[in-house]
């Protein structure tokens, strides 16, 4: 089993105490309270700010093989996923640019950029990001909400290009060839962030 395959394995449990986290399930039944999820989004948006960065600093050290994916993901999220934030803020009244870092966003986004100081160990650690947000993209595409707001969110990270982006870093992982215990480690640690981050401020 690959090393990428392996730390997939470990998550699908993670995955689904996520889905049963209250903040996910509103979002899947359309309902979530609107101050929950403005304040995520807001936390959101400041961590999708320093995820370019990490992409940015792996990039620097990446593979010239690689250099373009990592540049091509830096521009899709700032770009791209930034701005689906921003087309959310204003029906949900959040304040993107006012907002403060919670502890969660902090110390999620601290792990990110120390981990980023090695190649191989900082594509494990976001690893949890990018493959557990496809899953539950895809998960939750298979009975999405019926409020569209809900619905465009879910929409973005089911996105099968969005599955191709999180396939193609589990395929770097596996060139990488990290040290299958720290990957491992540093993946369950992302998976923990993940599921804090739910618990928004």
């Amino acid at each position: 089993m690959s090393v990428a395959a392996h730390l997939e394995e470990l998550g699908r449990p993670l995955v689904e105490e996520q889905l049963a986290h209250p903040t996910v399930a509103g979002i899947a039944r359309g309902d979530l309270d609107e101050a929950v999820f403005r304040s995520w989004l807001e936390q959101d948006y400041l961590f999708l700010l320093d995820y370019v960065r990490v992409f940015c600093r792996l990039a620097w050290q990446a593979p010239s093989g690689h250099l373009g994916d990592l540049v091509d993901l830096a521009h899709s999220t700032f770009h791209e996923e930034l701005s689906l934030h921003r087309s959310l803020a204003e029906p949900f009244g959040a304040d993107l640019e006012g907002a403060t870092k919670g502890p969660a966003c902090a110390a999620y986004t601290k792990f990110l950029l120390d981990s980023a100081a090695s190649y191989a160990e900082g594509l494990a650690a976001l690893y949890p990001c990018m493959w557990g947000y496809s899953t539950l993209g895809a998960r939750l595409a298979e009975n999405p909400p019926s409020d569209p707001r809900y619905r465009r969110w879910v929409d973005t990270y089911a996105d099968p290009a969005f599955a191709a982006l999180a396939r193609r870093i589990g395929e770097m992982i596996d060139e990488a060839a990290p040290d299958p215990g720290r990957a491992e480690r540093l993946f369950l640690e992302g998976m923990r962030h993940e599921l804090a981050f739910w618990d928004v401020p």
